[in-house]
């Protein structure tokens, strides 16, 4: 496929040129209006690791920027309009692709590089107890050499627990805007271990229903494999974009400190993927011993049915047996009881005692012969 060209959005002094009497241009602040309507989480810029300004706007923000030497701002944005990411396009020079991935969202995690400009898309998860299912979260981050934009589109990940500890933590916010990154990358691997205990806790009960021979079990492991599958899309992706960083590392000249954070935070990464290829690879295993018992267990069903089939067949033929037995000198009983005038041997000095006689001697034929075919 054709790689798309890059296409970056060009900021007012790029359109056009003025003559040198032109009066002084107005603040970005200025050129770039942002709407009335802010989605804007929390927006700060920082000096020397302390927080200097809290302004409320983007416009405000742009402006306590540019009037703080060696100033960072981090701004965090909630499902931001169009407008205001257009606006943080013209005042921070960020690639229209990346943009467009931040507005649309949907995004697999992922780390692009424009310029100066980091794009990351990080994806954090959480575990519901009652429904026993995975959340899923949102989160893009822009990041400069003095600014960081998170967006989200979703309740989580909260970053409001990151800014306030980064910001006790002078030193390491004084690390630059990588510090930054770094820490949300950290938050989010780390809010991966109550998912990976939920799903630990959910196999272990899937184990003991599959053993007891629960009929429901199968639906809940194909719903379990399901939500293991979607959590595996979330933490494989990131190991790619910890790597990135790390490679980028040297070349980028980020610190010692934020060297080792970041191993650390891959550490832990390779030990959530680990689990979560473990969790695949059992409920695969679980879902083949279920249909093995399941299996087993309608071959036991069928042994018996067919045993109790075979009981009912030998019933029944001695009952067939017994009634052919006794079938014989009924009808001999039946023909000559009709006492009709005219029948043979009726006047008969012997024919009762052949009547007997023949009633007696088919019995004792049927059942010689019943006998022998076992079926008395």
């Amino acid at each position: 496929m054709a790689e798309r060209r890059r296409r970056v959005i060009p900021l007012p002094f790029m359109q056009r040129s003025r003559p040198a009497t032109q009066p002084v241009a107005p603040s970005a602040a200025e050129a770039n209006p942002v709407p009335a309507r802010s989605t804007i989480v929390d927006s700060a810029v920082y000096a020397n690791g302390k927080r200097v300004s809290s302004p409320t706007t983007l416009a405000a923000t742009y402006r306590s920027l540019h009037e703080t030497p060696d100033g960072v701002a981090w701004i965090g944005l909630y499902r931001p309009s169009e407008t205001e990411l257009h606006s943080l396009a013209h005042e921070f020079n960020l690639h229209e692709l990346a943009v467009e991935d931040a507005i649309s969202a949907h995004q697999r995690p992922k780390l692009e590089r424009y310029d100066d400009v980091l794009f990351v898309v990080l994806r954090a998860a959480n575990y519901l107890d009652v429904p026993e299912e995975v959340s899923f979260g949102e989160v893009h981050l822009f990041v400069g050499p003095n600014f960081v934009i998170t967006v989200r589109h979703s309740e989580s990940p909260d970053l409001s627990q990151v800014r306030h500890r980064m910001e006790h933590d002078l030193d390491l916010l004084t690390l630059g805007t990588q510090s930054i990154l770094y820490a949300i990358v950290d938050a989010i691997v780390d809010g991966y271990a109550p998912v990976v205990s939920g799903l630990a806790n959910d196999i272990d009960e899937i184990e003991k229903q599959v053993f007891d021979g629960d009929a429901n079990v199968s639906r809940r492991i194909y719903e379990l494999s399901t939500e293991v599958i979607d959590f595996q899309r979330a933490t494989h992706p990131l190991s790619d974009v910890v790597e990135l960083l790390e490679l980028g590392s040297q070349k980028y000249g980020v610190s010692q400190e934020l060297q080792r954070n970041l191993r650390d935070v891959a550490d832990h990464l390779t030990q959530v993927n680990e689990r979560v290829d473990d969790f695949k690879r059992m409920l695969r295993d679980i879902l083949t011993v279920n249909a093995t018992l399941v299996s087993e267990r309608q071959n036991a069903r069928m042994t018996d049915l067919s045993e109790n089939a075979n009981r009912q067949g030998e019933e029944v033929k001695k009952i067939s047996s017994w009634a052919a037995i006794l079938f014989g000198p009924t009808l001999i009983a039946g023909i000559y009881g009709m006492n009709f005038k005219h029948m043979p041997e009726l006047a008969w000095e012997f024919g009762y005692p052949l009547a007997v006689a023949l009633m007696a001697l088919t019995s004792v034929i049927l059942y010689v012969v019943f006998k022998r075919r076992n079926w008395l």
